[in-house]
C-alpha cells in the first residue's frame, strides 16, 4: 500500500521521490495524493506566478509528422500558414505583453530547426525585447545545434523551450522524424550554451498512467526548471483527431505526480487547459500549478490575461 505521508515528508524534508514510489502513488486516493501536493506547492514553491506569453512567429509547412500537430506539412488541418513575421508585428506584441505585466516572451516557430537568415531576424527581434521590454525573452526554434544556441543566447535569450512532449516509451508511436536523444541533445547544448531549460509535453496522447509517471521522470533527468504541462486538444485531420480525453480526475492527478517528482520548479499551464472547469483550474493551481503561458490573442488558451489574473489571485499567487 501506498503510504502517501511518508512519500510527501520524505520530500519537504528535502528528499527526492524514487522512481518505485513514484510509480506508486498511481495506486494512491486521488483526494490525498492531491492533499499532499498541495501541502508541497505550498511549502516549497515560489508564490511568484512565473508568466509567459508567446509569439507564434513562424506557422505551418513544418516537415516532422508530430501526430499531435496542426503545423506538420503531413496532415491537412487548415491550419494558418506564414512565413517569419514582421519584426514590428513582434514588436507590437511584446509591448502590449509587457504592458500588462507578463514576465517572459517567447518566440516561436514551426519547422525542425530555424536557419540561418530565418534564425538572424528572430536574434534580432530577441535582443528589442531583452532591451526595450522589462521582460526575459524566451525561445522554442526546434532542434538547433550548439552554435546557433549560442546566437540565441547572445541575443539576450535566457531560456531555450524543447518539449520532450510525452513518456521515451511512447514518443517513437507518435513522431518518427525525429528522436528523444535529438531533443535531449538539443537541451544539452542549450544548456552548455548558458540557457535555462523549459521542457515537459502533451498529456492524454494515449499514453498510459504509468508513461505519465515514466514522462515525469523523463524530465527530472534533465532537469528543467519549468516544465509547461498541455492537455491535448484533438484537431482534425491529426492522427490524433478522435483521442479518447483525459477525466479531470487523470489530469489532475498527473499534475499531482509531477508536482511530487519536480517539488519546487514550475509547473506551467499551457494549451488545452479550457479542457477543466474553473473549479478544476484553481485546484491544479493549488496541488502544482505555479506558472502559466497567458495572453489575449493565444486563443488555443481559452482565457484572457485579466481572467488569468483573477485566477491567479484566488489560488493566492503573485502575478
Amino acid at each position: 500500500m501506498t503510504d502517501i505521508l511518508d512519500i510527501k515528508n520524505k520530500i519537504l524534508a528535502g528528499g527526492a521521490i524514487s522512481a518505485d514510489e513514484a510509480y506508486s502513488l498511481l495506486d494512491a486516493d486521488p483526494a490525498l495524493l492531491c492533499d499532499a501536493a498541495a501541502e508541497i506547492t505550498a511549502a516549497l514553491c515560489s508564490r511568484q506566478f512565473d508568466s509567459c506569453s508567446i509569439i507564434n512567429a513562424r506557422s505551418g509547412r513544418c516537415p516532422e509528422d508530430c501526430k499531435w500537430c496542426a503545423q506538420s506539412a503531413h496532415w491537412a488541418t487548415g491550419c494558418d500558414t506564414y512565413p517569419l513575421v514582421p519584426e514590428d508585428d513582434c514588436m507590437r506584441l511584446a509591448r502590449y505583453n509587457d504592458a500588462k505585466g507578463i514576465r517572459r516572451f517567447s518566440l516561436v516557430t514551426s519547422g525542425k530547426a530555424a536557419k540561418g537568415k530565418a534564425l538572424d531576424a528572430i536574434c534580432a527581434m530577441l535582443h528589442r525585447v531583452a532591451t526595450e521590454t522589462s521582460m526575459s525573452p524566451c525561445a522554442s526554434l526546434g532542434l538547433l545545434d550548439y552554435d546557433d544556441l549560442c546566437k540565441v543566447r547572445k541575443a539576450g535569450a535566457t531560456r531555450y523551450h524543447c518539449n520532450l512532449e510525452t513518456a521515451p516509451s511512447h514518443f517513437p508511436s507518435l513522431c518518427s522524424s525525429h528522436s528523444v536523444a535529438d531533443k535531449i541533445a538539443t537541451i544539452d547544448a542549450a544548456r552548455k550554451a548558458g540557457l535555462e531549460i523549459c521542457s515537459g509535453g502533451i498529456i492524454g496522447m494515449g499514453e498510459t498512467p504509468r508513461q505519465r509517471v515514466e514522462f515525469a521522470l523523463a524530465l527530472r533527468d534533465i532537469n528543467p526548471v519549468s516544465i509547461p504541462i498541455n492537455i491535448l486538444i484533438p484537431i482534425a485531420g491529426t492522427p490524433l483527431a478522435d483521442s479518447e480525453p483525459l477525466s479531470e480526475t487523470d489530469i489532475l492527478t498527473t499534475i499531482a505526480i509531477f508536482r511530487f517528482v519536480h517539488p519546487a520548479i514550475h509547473l506551467r499551464f499551457a494549451g488545452g487547459r479550457q479542457k477543466l472547469s474553473p473549479q478544476a483550474q484553481l485546484k491544479a493551481m493549488k496541488i502544482g500549478i505555479n506558472g502559466g503561458i497567458v495572453g489575449d490573442m493565444l486563443t488555443t488558451l481559452g482565457s484572457t490575461i485579466d481572467a488569468d489574473k483573477d485566477l491567479i489571485a484566488k489560488a493566492g499567487y503573485r502575478f
